[in-house]
């Protein structure tokens, strides 16, 4: 096991973000780089320990398919990824906690 793991992003995780943060600009510039930051420390503990992560609520099947709760205000973050080998980390979407499923 590595001893950090490289967090990488698909396509559609990294659209995810700039919709989620753009949302929150129209709001705030405070409250969305706050936003980020609570991301950021998520990917920061995602790279050290992925496997401290619970699966994926529809996959429990799939043991590295997993989900991190990023906490944020009176909701937050869940971001889907995918243990992809053994020193990559893939996210592959991210929604707010409030809106539909991405599965």
């Amino acid at each position: 096991m590595p001893d950090q793991y490289t967090v990488r992003f698909t396509r559609a995780a990294h659209d995810d973000l700039t919709r989620l943060h753009a949302f929150l600009l129209d709001y705030d510039l405070d409250t969305a780089d706050r936003a980020l930051d609570a991301m950021d420390h998520a990917w920061a503990m995602l790279a050290r320990f992925p496997f401290s992560c619970r699966k994926a609520e529809h996959a429990p099947s799939h043991a590295l398919l997993r989900e991190i709760i990023i906490p944020f205000g009176a909701s937050g973050y869940v971001a889907l990824f995918e243990i992809t080998d053994a020193s990559t980390v893939t996210v592959l979407a991210v929604r707010h906690q409030r809106e539909n499923d991405y599965f």
